[in-house]
C-alpha cells in the first residue's frame, strides 16, 4: 500500500455491544463495503484488497475484539457475539445495508451477522471459512490435542519480533505479495492474549447453525481453495452450506489456500467485484 493511499484513509472508533471497535475507512460517497478479518489478523490485513476496491467502494476495515486496536474482552470470541460487534460498527456508521466481505474467521461472523441480521448486509462473500456449521467440523472438548497445538501456535508468534515474524511468513509463503507481509506481522504482535481463548477447547462456541443459517436472505458468495495447499473448507462442507443457504453462489480458485486473496490475489478480486457489481 503507497504512503499517500494510507494518509487518505481515516480512522476511528466506535462504541459497539460494550467494546471499542477500531476500524480504518478508505471514505468517499460509495457503496459501503465491511471487511472482517480472520484470527490473529487485524483490518489492516486487508489494505492491499481495500486499495485495490477503494475506487469503487466506501471500505471499512475493522478490528474484532481483541485484535488490532480494538477493545479486547475475557469472552465473546464466539461468531454470534462478533455478529452483534460488527453490526453495532454497522448501526454506529450509519451504513445503509453495506455488503460484507470475511475471510476465515471473519466469513463465519459474516455468516452469522446475516443470519441473526437479515435486513443488515446488502451481500455477504465468504472467504474460505472453517465449516463450523458441521457438528463434526466445530471446535468440542473432544477435540482437546487440536486446541492445544492452535494455542501453541500463537503463543510463538507473540515471542517474536516483526522482523523475524516477516522474514519466516515469507520463506514460507514466498508467492504472497510484499505489501501483505508487514500488516500480518503487526496484527500478531498486538492480538491479545484473551484472543487464545478461542483455541480453548472448554470455550463454549455452540452455535445453532441449522436454524441460524436458512434465515439468510440476501446473496451470498462462497470463495474456495485447494485442501492440498490449506483450505479450511472442505467440498462436502461447501456442499452443506449450500443446503442451509440455497441462494450462495460457490466459486472455486485454484493455486490457493486458506489465503486466498494472498495467494491468488487478482483471480480473488475479479471474482469480488464481479459478484458486488451483480
Amino acid at each position: 500500500m503507497s504512503n499517500s493511499t494510507q494518509q487518505q484513509w481515516h480512522a476511528g472508533e466506535v462504541e459497539a455491544n460494550g467494546l471499542r471497535i477500531h476500524y480504518t475507512r478508505t471514505g468517499g460517497d460509495k457503496p459501503a463495503l465491511v471487511l472482517a478479518h480472520g484470527v490473529t489478523d487485524s483490518g489492516l490485513c486487508w489494505a492491499p484488497i481495500a486499495e485495490a476496491l477503494a475506487e469503487t467502494y466506501d471500505v471499512i476495515m475493522v478490528d474484532a475484539r481483541g485484535h488490532g486496536q480494538s477493545e479486547a474482552a475475557d469472552h465473546g470470541y464466539d461468531a454470534v457475539t462478533q455478529a452483534a460487534d460488527l453490526a453495532g460498527v454497522i448501526t454506529a456508521l450509519q451504513l445503509q445495508q453495506p455488503f460484507v466481505l470475511g475471510h476465515s474467521m471473519g466469513a463465519v461472523t459474516a455468516l452469522a451477522l446475516a443470519g441473526a441480521y437479515p435486513d443488515l448486509p446488502r451481500a455477504i462473500v465468504l472467504e474460505d471459512p472453517p465449516g463450523f456449521w458441521e457438528a463434526a467440523s466445530a471446535p468440542t472438548p473432544a477435540d482437546p490435542e487440536r486446541m492445544a497445538q492452535m494455542q501453541t501456535w500463537f503463543k510463538k508468534l507473540k515471542q517474536k519480533t516483526r522482523a523475524e515474524l516477516i522474514a519466516e511468513q515469507h520463506a514460507a509463503s514466498p508467492n504472497w505479495p510484499e505489501a501483505e507481509l508487514g500488516p500480518w506481522a503487526d496484527a500478531k504482535l498486538r492480538v491479545a492474549e484473551s484472543v487464545f481463548r478461542i483455541f480453548d477447547a472448554k470455550t463454549p462456541l455452540a452455535i445453532d447453525w441449522q436454524t441460524l443459517l436458512p434465515r439468510i436472505s440476501c446473496p451470498a458468495l462462497l470463495i474456495t481453495a485447494d485442501r492440498d495447499l490449506g483450505s479450511a473448507l472442505s467440498d462436502e462442507g461447501a456442499a452443506s452450506l449450500h443446503a442451509l443457504v440455497p441462494q450462495l453462489q460457490i466459486i472455486h480458485i485454484a493455486g490457493a489456500g486458506h489465503n486466498i486473496r494472498r495467494e491468488q490475489p487478482q483471480q480473488f478480486l475479479e471474482v469480488v467485484r464481479a459478484f458486488l457489481a451483480r
